[in-house]
This record gives C-alpha cells, structure tokens and sequence, in this order.
C-alpha cells in the first residue's frame, strides 16, 4: 500500500500568503533551513494505479501536476482517482473539489455531517451539482464497534472511520458543540499485508477509542498543527489557543509527544503542520527534540509504503 503526501501544512501553506512569522519570514529570506509546504492531503492506492484521494485541499492542482501517479493515463479524459475521501468540512480540505469539476460525477465518501455542511453552510454539493455533481457514499461512524468499508475501484484496502474530537467548522450548525461525524480519523488497512495506517490530521482529545486505533497501526500520520498550547497567541497571530481550535499541541505533559510515547515501537509522523510551528524550521530546538523522540515531519511528496 502507497501512502503518498500531497500537502503537509495547516490551512493557509507554509510560508503563509499574508504572513510574517519568524518561520514565514525566515522562508522567504532563506535566513532559516525550512521547506515549503502546501495544504494538507494525502492519496492511497494498493496496486499504483487506482488511488483514493483523501480531502481535497485548495492546493490540488499543484499537487497533481506535482504528483505523476496523479495525473491522467494517455486518452481524452481520464484520472487515477477513483474516489475522494473527507475527513471533516473544513475550508482547507474540501475547497479543492472544485478544482476537480471538469470530468464524470466525483465518488465521494464522507459522514453525514460532513455531507449536511457541504449542503448548507459550504454548499459545495449545490454547486457541484451544476458541473461534475458527487455521488456521496455515507461514511459509518461508531466508538464502539467502528465499521471498515471498502471503496468501489479500490482493491486490496480498508477505511475504517473512527470519530474524533475536534472542531466543526464556522460554518456548521456543531461549531460550538462538535457531534460525532463532523471529524473523523482513517485506519487504513493493507488487506494483503495486514499493515494499517491511522491517518488524523486535525486530533483534539486522545479519546480511549482513538487510541486503541492508534495501537491497531503500524504508522500513525497525525495533527502537527501546534507546537504549544499559546502559540498563536504567543506570536500575536490569534487570540486562540490551540485546544481551542481542536488541535493537541506537541509540547507538555499532555500533548502529542507525550502520546506518542506511549504507542512504543511504530512509525511516527506529525502532519498538518501549521506556519507558526517551530517544527518547520530544520534547525530549531524543538525539530531536534522531535527527532530524539524518533517522531518524523511529514513534507509534501513523502511516501509512506506499508
């Protein structure tokens, strides 16, 4: 199974468009060791040739002209991607459907909630409508007994959504009381190896169900977006901490190294990393203390194989 990376940062790139952040700016005037890196999105295929694309970033079509397995076979009109898979609703994962409004109807796999955003306060589906269209396929959501499904045109994978506690976008009616469905984690399963990948860009709260999935994987691709808590406030770039915006910062007690520490021997990858995070800049203490605790930092056009 490929596990290609498409887009590494949070919503808005790394450097950010209108940002001057130490990293954004040290990008810019080469003055730091750093990469750039698109929005976040990841692709999935077992034999090469048929793939999932899991969310659609407003980077796409950067990312599929960056990306040969990606780009269409030899005839008028065709594309590998058999399917697109979302995570959540939000602006910097879904936005990228648009770009794809050309060809036949896009299968889409998404939860219910998800859905219901993209037909009312993100009306993507509407407009869609009018163009290519989407076939949605419900995506199953359970805690207790998570449900894997397979995806038509894809063989030799597994999805397993398992919900998770972060944040709806602004525009759900769940902004400010999340319900189960509006995020959701992937346990991806190689059905030939039994090799698994737990793939959660946007992780809030380490609950006992996704932590169980975490042990299930031999990888885990999770949320990089914050090194501490007060970041953005730290930085005068928000006034929002990063538990508050649904993300479990890296540092501290409670935080991302801390869990990570606990799932032992696996693959370890933080991505979704967002501008501000000391993490993208090669040299820093905090990319250092990463690489002691044997946690890598995912880069567009990574490839994971399991």
């Amino acid at each position: 199974m490929q596990v290609l990376v498409l887009g590494s940062a949070a919503g808005g790139g790394y450097p950010q468009w209108n940002c001057n952040c130490p990293n954004c700016d040290g990008l810019r005037a080469g003055t730091i060791r750093a990469q750039a890196r698109t929005q976040s999105s990841i692709a999935v295929s077992a034999n090469g040739r048929d793939w999932v694309l899991v969310n659609a970033s407003p980077d796409i079509l950067f990312q599929l002209r960056a990306t040969p397995a990606l780009q269409p076979a030899p005839g008028r009109r065709n594309t590998p991607i058999a399917a697109v898979m979302l995570m959540d609703a939000q602006i910097d994962h879904v936005t990228g459907l648009l770009m794809l409004r050309e060809g036949d109807p896009l299968r889409l796999y998404c939860t219910a909630a998800v859905w219901g955003d993209l037909n009312t306060g993100l009306p993507l589906g509407k407009v869609l409508s009018h163009y290519c269209g989407l076939n949605w396929n419900e995506l199953p959501i359970s805690s207790d007994a998570p449900e894997a499904i397979e995806v038509a045109g894809i063989d030799g994978i597994r999805f397993t959504p398992i919900p998770l506690s972060s944040k709806a976008p602004p525009y759900s009616p769940h902004r400010n009381a999340a319900e189960p469905g509006d995020n959701i984690g992937l346990l991806i399963e190689n059905t030939a190896t039994g090799k698994r990948l737990f793939y959660a860009p946007g992780l809030g709260k380490p609950e006992p169900h996704v932590v169980h999935a975490m042990k299930q994987a031999d990888c885990v691709l999770v949320d990089g977006s914050f090194w501490s808590d007060d970041e953005m406030i730290r930085l005068g770039l928000a006034n929002k901490t990063a538990l508050s915006m649904g993300h479990l910062p890296q540092s501290g007690p409670d935080g991302m190294i801390a869990l990570l520490e606990t799932l032992g021997e696996r693959r370890k990858v933080l991505i979704h990393i967002n501008n501000s995070n000391p993490i993208l800049n090669e040299d820093s203490d905090e990319a250092t203390e990463l690489a002691r605790h044997g946690i890598e930092t995912a880069y567009d056009g990574m490839e994971i194989v399991l």
